[in-house]
């Protein structure tokens, strides 16, 4: 099975990705009427896995609800919460849903969440996992030698964030989880388009190859104050002052966030090595279809 995530990929279109995170509601029609106004318009949708160490509805039936709607869902799984053995039982079955893309994560410490007493897990690491699963993909065994049955066929994603490379700087932790079966990876929020050519440039030095796909993380920002709060509490986000200084002139603040976000994506679109973005709007969900209509009609043009 290869998804259509897998084939833009892979045949160098340049792909749009967005991102729900599950309520803590066992109600499947109130997560289709968040997810539908992407369907049709991007190209997989990530669900994420225990965000920000809550509970939420469980991803993997959350993927197959997506699935069933007519979405293509991109599984996210950490490793904080389940052991080896839970993971890989979980993988088999992703794979009979007919989920074929999935993206790994080390997952946050429960210390962040809203139930602080709750044990980690983190049997593996974000890098063993990846290892696990394309061996139960491409050898059809678990890693410890037992063969599977039935059709796995998964693309693996792992996560990334840019910076601007100082001269000794190596990727050594993206190369590490490439070697182990990563092939594309979707990265924190990186609105500066100078970062990712000069982070891409030092990438292509170090080895990551040509067909190893980044989709960079950007926002359709809401208002200058969620940019500054994204910058103080999202590890790794990149947000440029000048952005910030147009947010906080701006007499329409999501207007112009969502026009920044365009221009943006239109830039990133011409650097090579950018395979995409990922989109994701913190409290502001209804913009992402909204900059996905815009930049295709762009890119079209």
């Amino acid at each position: 099975m290869s998804t259509n995530l897998k084939k833009k990929l892979t045949s160098g279109h340049f792909v749009m990705t967005a991102e729900v995170t599950p309520a803590a509601s066992s109600d499947r029609n109130e997560l289709m009427e968040r997810v539908a106004p992407l369907k049709g318009l991007a190209d997989a949708v990530n669900v994420t896995d225990g965000a920000s160490a809550r509970a939420h509805l469980d991803a993997l039936v959350a993927s197959q609800i997506l699935l069933a709607g007519g979405i293509e869902p991109i599984l996210q799984m950490t490793c904080r919460d389940r052991n080896r053995i839970a993971l890989q039982s979980e993988i088999l079955g992703a794979a009979a849903s007919g989920i074929g893309n999935l993206l790994i994560l080390t997952g946050d410490d429960p210390k962040l969440g809203d139930q602080p007493d709750a044990k980690p897990v983190f049997d593996l690491d974000s890098t063993g996992l990846v290892a696990a699963i394309a061996t139960m993909r491409d050898k059809h065994e678990l890693p410890n030698g037992r063969k599977i049955a039935g059709e796995i066929d998964f693309i693996i994603g792992v996560a990334d964030a840019p910076v601007d490379p100082k001269p000794d700087w190596t990727p050594k932790s993206l190369l590490k989880k490439i070697e182990a079966g990563g092939q594309f990876a979707q990265t924190q929020f990186c609105m500066d388009a100078g970062v990712v050519r000069r982070y891409m440039a030092r990438l292509r030095e170090n080895g990551v190859p040509a067909s190893f796909r980044l989709l960079i993380g950007v926002a359709p920002l809401a208002s200058a104050k969620s940019a500054h709060w994204m910058r103080n509490n999202l590890f790794g986000t990149v947000i440029p002052d000048s952005i910030v200084a147009r947010m906080e002139a701006a007499a329409d603040p999501k207007a112009e966030g969502r026009a920044i976000c365009i221009d943006l994506i239109q830039e990133l679109a011409t650097i090579e090595g950018v395979g995409g973005v990922h989109i994701m709007a913190p409290m502001n969900d209804a913009a992402i279809p909204v900059v996905i209509t815009e930049v295709r009609k762009k890119l079209a043009a």
